[in-house]
Parts: structure tokens; sequence; C-alpha cells
């Protein structure tokens, strides 16, 4: 499904962020990132969104290199693509459903497609009582299932999740986990950056570990493995 052959990212300022990373990800994985602040892991979330191009190699999903993509085709490819930050990134006067509906909403949905998809994806993450609510209202916990549901509510083939327990408590961060898992077994792949080691020792998935730009270790169901 992601391809990514020989692919380097050098920034204007000089700094090497990829080095020559090869890396391939089958449909329906689940992929910890893993490695020190600066190793790499957000610059390549950012080449997989197309977010940023690579210096050098390419980046390919789903059979489409994402440096040859015409400007009006990357909206179609974000479409497939569900984001969860660290910092939830809401809109914070519009509610918890128009948060979610605004995923569909850039995309051209219909009113009648919003008003049946949204409340399906705030079942799946247990907010359909929450979605009048506004998110300064809401919990940490809540804020990031708000995150989660407009991140499926397109039916992504993939979810990128950058830290998305940086700023949730050891029992919320556990209760996110368990909605990814669910995610996940559905068929959607996730590939997820973090620094959360006794999550990644727990749940004993793929494991790519990045340092200084580069691929240091790959390893199915593996661990943390690193000292931060």
């Amino acid at each position: 499904m992601i391809q990514l052959y020989n692919v380097s990212k050098i920034y204007p300022n000089g700094v090497k962020a990829l080095n020559d990373v090869t890396l391939h990800i089958r449909k329906g994985e689940f992929v910890f990132l893993v490695g020190p602040s600066g190793a790499g892991k957000s610059t390549l979330t950012k080449l997989l969104c197309r977010e940023e191009l690579p210096s050098r190699g390419q980046v390919i999903i789903n059979g489409r290199n994402l440096a040859r993509m015409k400007n009006r085709e990357i909206p179609y490819l974000r479409r497939k693509i569900g984001m969860v930050f660290q910092d939830f990134r809401l809109i914070p006067n519009k509610t918890v459903f128009e948060n979610v509906a605004f995923a569909l909403e850039i995309t051209g949905a219909s009113r009648k497609e919003i008003k049946k998809v949204v409340p399906m994806a705030l079942r799946m993450v247990g907010l359909e009582k929450k979605a009048g609510m506004l998110p300064a209202h809401l919990s940490g916990g809540e804020q990031q299932r708000t995150c989660v549901a407009r991140a499926i509510v397109n039916n992504p083939v993939l979810i990128l999740a950058d830290e998305p327990t940086g700023n949730l408590d050891p029992e919320t961060s556990w209760e996110l986990m368990k909605l990814f898992r669910d995610i996940n077994r559905r068929g959607t792949t996730i590939i997820m950056a973090t620094h959360a080691w006794d999550i990644v020792d727990a749940m004993k998935k793929r494991v790519v570990e990045l340092s200084q730009g580069s691929v240091v270790r790959d390893e199915e169901s593996g661990g943390y493995g690193y000292e931060s």
C-alpha cells in the first residue's frame, strides 16, 4: 500500500530530516514510528499526506507517486487519509458535530450525507451524546476522540497519528489506543509516531525506529527499544 524508495528530505536551511529511507507498509498494518525528537518521524508523516515533498526518492501510496500528483489531485488523496494530532486542532467555535462534519464539508459532501455519516462516526468513538458541545467543554480525552471521529468520518484507508496520546493521562491514553486498535481491526492502516514506550511495548505491533533521519530498526511485534 505504501512504498518509500530511497527517500531523503533536506530543508532549505540545510537540515537533513530523512536520509535514504526505504520502507514498505502493507494494507491493514499497525505501525509505530519511534525514535528521539528530531529523528524524522513528523517529516515522514508529512510526506505521506503530501504536506511535504521528498528532496530525493519516491513516495508511493496505492500505486501513485505523490511527487507526480497535480495540485488538484491532492485533496482526493487527503480524503483517504485521516489525521490525528497531539494538539487536537479542533475549531473552538464549532460543536463536536460541526468539527467532524467539517472534514466532510471540505470534500463537497451533501447535507444529507453529513447528517447520516457524522452520527455514525461519533457513535464509534462514544461521543454521540456530546455532539452539541464545544471543545472547551470537553475533557482532553473527549477532544482527542473528536479528532479520531473527524479522522475516520471519510472512511479513510490510512490514519496518520502524530503523538496522539501526548497530552493525555495514562488511563485516557489506553482508552484511545483501544479505539485505534478497533479501527485497525476493521482494516484501516494506522501509522503512529509516539514516545509512549509503555503503549508500544504492550501492543506488540510493528515498530519502525528512526534515528538522525535513517531507519535503524524495523521489527514485527516489536518494543519501544531505545532510551529517550
